[in-house]
């Protein structure tokens, strides 16, 4: 898939030239990881008809792999593994994030190809990620040098979680999930399962069911208690409403602590689950009919 060397000695096709030249010497693929939410409160509405939350963003070793590369001609996209069901480039946020860039910046046509692992409509922010790890790999790429503070702005115009993608460490995020505070948090060397049961979720229907509520006890302070008391404490404010409509993602969560985990939850709006272990397990057929992985943290 990468693009072959060519030696172009005339002045015309210099610039080209170039512009490849600079591929080969610098990374023109990254893998862009997926998030989990530990616990989601949605505290209020907002008169721009968003909700304010207070979550904490994890980033987890589940990725998408992402590659770009200079065009002769025109725009392209391309995509393997997991089908985009919408396959047109004007809707893909790979491309949107391109067509950002490309309005303050000089960049030649490209061409994305990206291999979707993460499964879609789970609340693992596989779409966001790809689109902030676009602005990453252009800036790098073209050496547009752009700071970090820029690019989450940038990021911040595709959507509400790209910003974390942007910095890619546990946050504390609140508003609509684009204000980003680090925190103190780790999950290192504990094994995470992660189970899609392939239903789709409307995430403006799950937030037109809620009633915002300000939590009674602060999540930064829930999580830096011991794991191990997190359940019935560190919650997800959709999961009442998604295991009422879909009864199945509440009975994987619950095979999860059954199986041993330490803490199990929806993450974002769903329908992705995903259990925190001490230990690897081996899932067998338990999940036979899901998307299912799994790793260390």
């Amino acid at each position: 898939m990468l693009i072959k060397s060519r030696i172009i000695a005339s002045s015309e096709n210099y610039y080209l030239y170039q512009l490849e030249k600079l591929i080969f010497e610098r990374k023109m693929i990254a893998f862009p990881n997926a998030k989990i939410n530990i616990g989601l409160n949605i505290t209020e509405k907002r008169a721009d008809g968003f909700h304010n939350i207070e979550t904490v963003f994890y980033p987890i070793p589940l990725s998408d792999i992402l590659e770009i590369n200079i065009s002769d001609e025109n725009d392209g996209f391309d995509n393997t593994g997991l089908k985009i069901e919408d396959g047109k480039i004007e809707n893909n946020l790979c491309y949107k994030a391109y067509q950002i860039l490309k309005k303050d910046f000089k960049l030649p046509p490209i061409n994305v190809h990206l291999h979707k692992i993460i499964p879609f409509g789970a609340g693992l922010g596989g779409g966001s990620s790809d689109a902030s790890f676009t602005l990453i790999l252009l800036n790098n790429v073209f050496k547009l040098n752009i700071k970090e503070v820029e690019l989450l702005r940038y990021a911040e115009k595709i959507g509400s979680d790209c910003p974390f993608f942007i910095k890619n460490e546990p946050a504390f995020a609140t508003e609509k999930g684009n204000i980003l505070n680090k925190i103190d948090f780790s999950l290192k060397g504990y094994f995470i399962i992660v189970i899609h049961p392939k239903i789709h979720i409307n995430t403006a229907i799950a937030y037109s069911k809620i009633k915002p509520k300000l939590p009674a006890k602060s999540l930064t302070n829930l999580i830096n208690e011991p794991i191990e008391t997190w359940k019935g404490k560190v919650s997800n404010d959709f999961e009442d409403v998604i295991f009422k409509l879909h009864p199945e993602i509440g009975n994987i969560k619950n095979k999860l602590y059954n199986l041993g985990a330490v803490y199990a939850s929806m993450s974002g709006s769903g329908s992705a689950v995903f259990g925190i272990f001490n230990e690897e397990i081996k899932l067998k057929n338990q999940f036979k009919n899901y998307y299912t992985w799994s790793g260390i943290l």
